[in-house]
């Protein structure tokens, strides 16, 4: 497939009242750009880093929006943070972990006026889980399998298997399905043909392709790890819906703190993501988590993506990766000294 045409990205609007009659808006501009086969142009790569949290913090618990001073003391305290972890010392022995300066996007203090990426429900939390799930996780942590994904029995063993998707490079941390701004590799490349729109993404070197010729889902047997994608346009938004996930992988994979949260499992999940774009350098993201086996109801997110000059690399995953051996290493040492005793 022909590369990506222009790159789009985030940039200032101008309002419409202060267009010269006769000249269009920028926002209006890019809102009606066209493929050359008529449907709305999406097509570039975008970047979709940001600080602000899945979740509302406490301490927003009843404000979505932040103010220009509220928001201004965030930006310089996430900068702060960041890199107060870089210099923090090191213990005896500890070999460190990423430089934030050098390796992630923390110390590019990007931050939204909202406060969670979560807009649905209105306190900007993730719902509840049903019953049946909270005892499916709880069968799942009480086998070994928190905080990964275990196999499908729940059963927890000292296997590669056991460990984390994203720590075997099936999938990758922040790209879902949906999106979720991560420590780093934040892009996806848009490609469109008449007949197809391809997502590319940066982390983990996924490519979700899309057909938009009104073919039915896979039969339900037939499960994937990034799901099974279908598009449509309603007008200028593209809605993508993906269903066929296989249970493997949860229904949903937050992006909380550090080590993240695990949501029940996706053969149930029904997920819809819409694109649209905004003006010539952004493109609204949303997402619709629908899995009623899981949540007691459906709850939605939504961020801008910003066009990036930059290149795409590839996330070359496993090349040099000596931690999943000496992590079994590890595991087969310490087994070693607990038999001697």
């Amino acid at each position: 497939m022909a590369a990506a045409l222009a790159a789009l990205a985030l940039g200032a609007v101008s309002p419409a009242a202060q267009t010269p009659r006769g000249r269009q808006a920028p926002e209006r501009a890019a809102a009606a750009a066209r493929t050359p086969w008529g449907d709305p142009d999406l097509q570039g790569t975008w970047d979709y880093w940001t600080f602000t949290p899945l979740e509302r913090p406490k301490e927003f618990a009843d404000k979505p929006t932040l103010t220009d001073a509220e928001h201004a003391a965030l930006l310089e305290r996430l900068r702060g943070t960041a890199a107060a972890t870089d210099a923090r010392q090191q213990s005896p022995g500890d070999p460190g972990t990423y430089s934030q300066e050098v390796w992630t996007e923390r110390t590019r203090a990007n931050a939204l006026k909202q406060t969670s990426l979560i807009i649905e429900p209105e306190d900007g939390r993730i719902p509840a889980m049903t019953p049946a799930a909270q005892q499916r996780d709880a069968a799942h942590k009480a086998a070994g399998g928190h905080p990964v994904r275990m196999r499908s029995d729940g059963v927890g063993r000292d296997d590669p298997e056991d460990r984390g998707l994203s720590e075997r490079c099936l999938l990758g941390f922040s790209t879902g399905p949906p999106f979720q701004p991560g420590g780093y590799n934040n892009n996806v490349q848009i490609v469109q043909t008449k007949d197809f729109v391809v997502l590319h993404l940066e982390m983990n070197h996924d490519a979700r392709i899309v057909p938009l010729d009104g073919r039915p889902h896979l039969p339900p047997h037939v499960r994937t790890w990034l799901g099974d994608s279908r598009g449509r346009w309603d007008g200028n938004t593209l809605v993508v819906e993906s269903t066929n996930f296989t249970p493997k992988v949860a229904a949903f994979s937050a992006r909380i703190g550090a080590a993240g949260a695990e949501f029940g499992a996706a053969d149930t999940l029904r997920l819809v993501e819409r694109f649209t774009r905004v003006d010539a350098d952004t493109l609204q993201y949303e997402f619709t988590v629908n899995d009623p086996a899981t949540f007691t109801r459906p709850f939605t997110g939504r961020f801008p993506m910003n066009r990036t000059d930059d290149l795409m690399f590839e996330y070359a995953c496993h090349e040099g990766n000596y931690a999943l051996p000496n992590i079994l290493r590890g595991g087969r040492a310490e087994e070693g000294r607990r038999g001697a005793r």
